[in-house]
């Protein structure tokens, strides 16, 4: 079974499915988004891109998917699995709306 699978069957476990229920629904979710190939459990080149990434480099590509930001504007956090904005200068949050980027004192 590719690792990409075995993570998300342990993350499904914990969240309180059966063994069987996690491995149908990770199953049809990868199939769905294109990692794995329909009908079976091999990887396709998409898949094979997605593994090699890692947990960080997912939750970062899909952070960066969502607001259309480079994956190295964030930083991975083990503990969530979700990637967050970096900080900007010294102790701003550097926060964008449309073209231009608003800095925020925090205190």
């Amino acid at each position: 079974m590719p690792q990409i699978m075995d993570r998300l069957v342990s993350q499904l476990k914990r969240k309180g499915m059966s063994k069987s229920q996690a491995h149908a629904v990770a199953t049809k979710t990868l199939q769905k988004s294109g990692s794995l190939k329909k009908g079976s459990n091999k990887l396709t080149s998409k898949g094979k891109k997605r593994q090699s990434m890692g947990a960080s480099g997912r939750a970062k590509d899909r952070a960066a998917s969502k607001s259309g930001k480079s994956s190295r504007a964030y930083v991975y956090s083990k503990k969530t699995n979700r990637a967050t904005l970096k900080r900007g200068n010294g102790n701003r949050k550097v926060a964008s709306r449309g073209k231009r980027t608003v800095r925020k004192n925090r205190k």
